[in-house]
Formats: C-alpha cells, structure tokens, sequence
C-alpha cells in the first residue's frame, strides 16, 4: 500500500521562496538583480485579476439585497470600525517611538533625494480627494485600478440591476459566474506564487545588500513589535466584542497574509484573502464591499508607520519635539491618512508633508528610504490582517455570521 505524499500548504511553499530568495540574493547578487522581472510578472497576474473580481464580486454581492439603505448602514458600521482601529494605531505608534527611541544614535548621513524633494512639494487635497471617489469614466478608473471609484460605480450599477428585475437578472448571474471564475483564475495564479516571491527577494537582496539592515535595525526592529503589539490589542478587542476566535481566522488566512508580506504589495493578496473569509463564513456581500474599502481608508500598519516614521525623524536630529506637538500631530495624521491609497507613493507624501508641517527636516526621510522594502512588508500585512478582522467584526455586528458557522470554520481550520 502507497502512501500519497502530501505537498506543503502554499502558505509554506512562499515562505520557502522567501527563504530561497534571499539566500540566493546574498550568494549571487548579480544574478539575483537580474530576477526581478520574474516577481514583477506574478505581481501583474495578481492585478490584472483584482479589478473583474472586485466588479463582479460586488455586484452579485450587492444585488442580493438591492437597498441602498442598507449598503449605507454596512458603509456606516464599516468605517465606524476603521476609524477605531485607526486611532489605536496612532496611539500606540506614538507610545512606542517614545518609549523604544530607534532615532537616538542613528548617524546621519543622508541628503534629500529626488523623491524626497517631490514629495516635500506636493499636498494631499481632501476636497479634491473626495469629488475623485466619482468617476468620470469608469473604464480609466479600472484601468488606473482606482478601488475606491470602482466600488463607488459596482455599487450603484448593483442597485441598479437588482432594481431592474427580470431585465438585470442576466445581468446579474453573468457577474456571478465571472466571479467564480475569477476565483477558479486565482487558484491558477497562486500556482505561480513560490517562484515570483523567490524572484522579488532575490532582486530586492541582491540590489541592496543584507548590510543595508544594520545602521537602521533598531527602526526595522521597533516598527514589527509595534505592529505585533497593535494586532495583538485589536485582535483581544474584536475578539471581546464579537465573542470570535482569531487564532483561527489568522490560521485561515495565513496564506494571504504570507502573500502580503512577501510582496509587499496589498493588491497581491486581495483575491485570496477575499476567496479565504467567504470560506471562514463570512458572507460574500460583506466580504466583496468592507475590504475592497479597507484597502482604501483602512490602512492600520501604514498609518502606524506615518506616526513612527514622524517622531524618529525629530530623535535623529536631537530635534525636541514636545508630546503636545505629537498629540496634534496624531490628530494631524487621522486626517490625511484617509483615502490615501489610490495616490502614487501616498505614504511618502503624508510623511513629508506631516514633517514639514511640525518645522521637521524633510531630508530626514532619505534615511530610511534604503530600508523602506523591509518596513513595506510589515505594514501591508498588517493592512491586510486589519481588513480581514474589520470584516469579521462587521460581519458579527450584521448578525450575519452566528456561532454554527464559526464553529463549522472553527473544525475545518483545525483539521486543516
């Protein structure tokens, strides 16, 4: 009798490609710098699945209850949330750079960069910002991969269609079999995942160097605890209001989560992560609507970051910068860092202008631009596991999960 072998989940397959990769990198950099285009094709599969799976998704989501009135109470309970989570997120970046201190004894040595000057230059208009969530064309927005605009188009077209009747019906079971197809075309993809992470680390190991991390380990080291402490606070939070087990949500969405992490870019993971919550039980209209939105204004681990980034920037330069001066600043950055996903280098830009604002030098931000890749893959998984908790907890507030589904994840998850 043969035993059939059994191959390593996929979430281990990527890690080992993780792994590969920047053992390969450091051993042959020339080589590794040449791999690059091997992560960038997994990364342009990823997204050129994410706009028909969002636009499907959401209609057959949405059309099953046809109410606008509804979808604003889901819109309503979504961002309640966000700005909670938010606002934790600034709290506790802001005790940590003061406590750890990873800016006290860095050296400086850095001058304003081209990106650094461009940032420093621009602002981010919030009325502006506002008027762009209506498309003028929806086409562009799709192909600019404009979340917030896609979303604001699929849910009216949803409402629309569902209101239409027998004349939307076809409509709307064409948009349910494109989003199982797209389902069926990430399984396809993620196939791919091990060798585009190998790719991406190699480049990214073999263009700079493991020895890039050490004059700036300290930051490195501070931003993950800080971000491990965060998920830990609001995952006992959600867990306390809506009486979930986490552990076996972050079991069930392990492989995004190690997706997210590994490429560092939100988009990558945001098909499976999606495809990972409707199997845990969360149903899809909540699923295809709260993280497509989270990804837009509920950026947990960028958010955290902008604060941190802030605060070490002063220590660097043995600037005072007074706890008054941060609690405004805090304020300051609840405000900007809403809708900032769409707009090119967005972390950047609030930084620079957040610096410049508080009398800060902006050529500060040079410095930890070497090591922006490392910081990037903590804090989109840290985006990516805030948005998967902010549907659950959505979910639960709906009294569209009870506790039978949870229990049958619960046994699946363990199985597992």
């Amino acid at each position: 009798m043969s035993l059939k072998r059994k191959m390593p989940s996929l979430a281990t397959q990527i890690f080992i490609g993780l792994i590969l990769g920047v053992i390969f990198g450091a051993l042959f950099p020339e080589i590794g710098k040449t791999l690059k285009p091997l992560g960038d094709a997994f990364i342009r599969m990823i997204k050129m699945i994410v706009v028909p799976l969002i636009f499907s998704s959401l209609i057959m989501g949405i059309a099953g209850t046809g109410d606008f009135k509804k979808l604003g109470i889901l819109g309503g309970k979504a961002i309640i949330w966000f700005e909670f989570a938010t606002t934790i997120a600034l709290i506790i970046g802001l005790i940590s750079v003061n406590v750890l201190q990873p800016g006290v004894g860095v050296t400086v040595q850095a001058s304003a960069s081209d990106a650094v000057t461009a940032a420093a230059g621009k602002h981010l208009d919030h009325v502006q910002m506002l008027l762009n969530i209506i498309p003028s064309n929806i086409v562009d927005a799709m192909s600019r991969q404009d979340m917030l605009q896609i979303i604001f188009f699929s849910c009216f077209f949803a409402v629309a269609a569902a209101a239409a009747g027998d004349n939307g019906r076809h409509v709307i079971n064409l948009a349910t079999d494109v989003a199982n197809i797209m389902f069926k075309f990430t399984g396809y993809v993620m196939y791919l995942a091990p060798y585009g992470i190998f790719g991406s680390m190699a480049y990214t190991v073999g263009m700079y160097g493991l020895g890039m991390l050490l004059p700036l380990g300290k930051l490195i080291g501070s931003l993950y605890l800080t971000l491990i402490i965060f998920l830990a606070i609001v995952i006992g939070i959600a867990a306390c209001l809506t009486k979930v087990n986490f552990y076996h949500l972050l079991r069930a969405i392990k492989e995004p989560l190690t997706l997210a992490f590994c490429t560092a870019a939100s988009e990558a993971a945001l098909p499976i992560a999606m495809e990972k919550l409707e199997k845990f039980g969360v149903p899809k209209h909540i699923v295809t609507f709260v993280l497509p939105l989270g990804y837009t204004f509920n950026l947990d681990g960028s958010t955290l970051y902008s604060a941190l980034a802030t605060v070490f920037i002063a220590q660097v330069y043995g600037i005072d910068f007074p706890i008054e001066a941060q609690i405004l600043m805090l304020i300051t950055l609840m405000l900007s860092t809403k809708g900032i996903a769409a707009v090119p280098g967005a972390s950047l830009i609030v930084i620079a202008g957040t610096v410049t604002a508080f009398g800060l030098p902006v050529e500060g931000i040079a410095i930890i631009l070497g090591v922006d890749r490392v910081l990037d893959m903590a804090r989109t998984c840290c985006n990516v596991t805030g948005n998967c908790i902010a549907a659950v907890v959505v979910a639960r507030w709906e009294k569209v999960l009870p506790d039978a589904v949870l229990q049958e994840a619960y046994k699946k998850n363990y199985n597992d």
